[in-house]
């Protein structure tokens, strides 16, 4: 496709020159699953396993009236899974999660967060994909295209693009991404040193 860097792939598969089946002194094989909380399991299922197409393969009844824990299969060997308490805290915006996705200026959420969760998807599809969820009455983002710029966004498909992303956000409004991997990641992509805390 026309902005990929030589030698990459189209698969969408995570753009990493080479991987190997561990990590590290653990052998770490990869996140088994990310567990989120829910107001409402009935809308989950219908939302991810309805809607995106990915299959509730357990289901867990906490004892004692607590609440329950779903897994749903999200390809490729990783599971989403989530939690349901009756007696949970409300959705906190701009705390546990953005105020609003990415592509309208909601990308804060507090330390120990979870900001958002991206799913892997095919880069030859991903411009299909805008018009697919807004068919079945999904508000999205258009693509957006990341890059190295000074602003980490691009209105063209150029070489240097990485990542190919559509936001939106489920019916709790967890913010979600389809993410479509443009090119390998090589050395140069670790460019800049981590920052520090600040205050505290």
């Amino acid at each position: 496709m026309a902005g990929t860097s030589e030698g990459s792939e189209s698969s969408g598969a995570p753009a990493i020159a080479e991987t190997s089946q561990t990590t590290g002194p653990f052998g770490v094989r990869g996140i088994d699953h990310l567990a989120l909380v829910c107001s409402d399991m009935t809308a989950t299922v219908a939302f991810y396993e309805g809607l995106l197409g990915m299959p509730l393969v357990k289901t867990v009844e906490l004892g004692g009236g607590v609440g329950q824990h779903f897994f749903f299969d999200a390809g490729g060997g990783n599971q989403l899974a989530f939690f349901w308490f009756p007696d949970g805290p409300e959705v906190a915006p701009g705390i546990a999660m953005p105020t609003d996705r990415p592509d309208r200026g909601g990308i804060h959420s507090a330390h120990g967060s979870m900001n958002h969760l991206a799913f892997n998807v095919d880069c030859d599809a991903i411009d299909s994909l805008v018009s697919r969820l807004r068919d079945a009455g999904i508000d999205c983002s258009e693509v957006v295209n990341h890059d190295d710029s000074e602003w980490g966004v691009s209105r063209e498909v150029h070489d240097g693009v990485f990542v190919r992303s559509i936001y939106f956000q489920d019916p709790d409004g967890i913010v979600l991404e389809f993410a479509a991997w443009t090119r390998h990641l090589g050395p140069e992509d670790v460019s800049h040193e981590p920052a520090p805390s600040v205050g505290g």
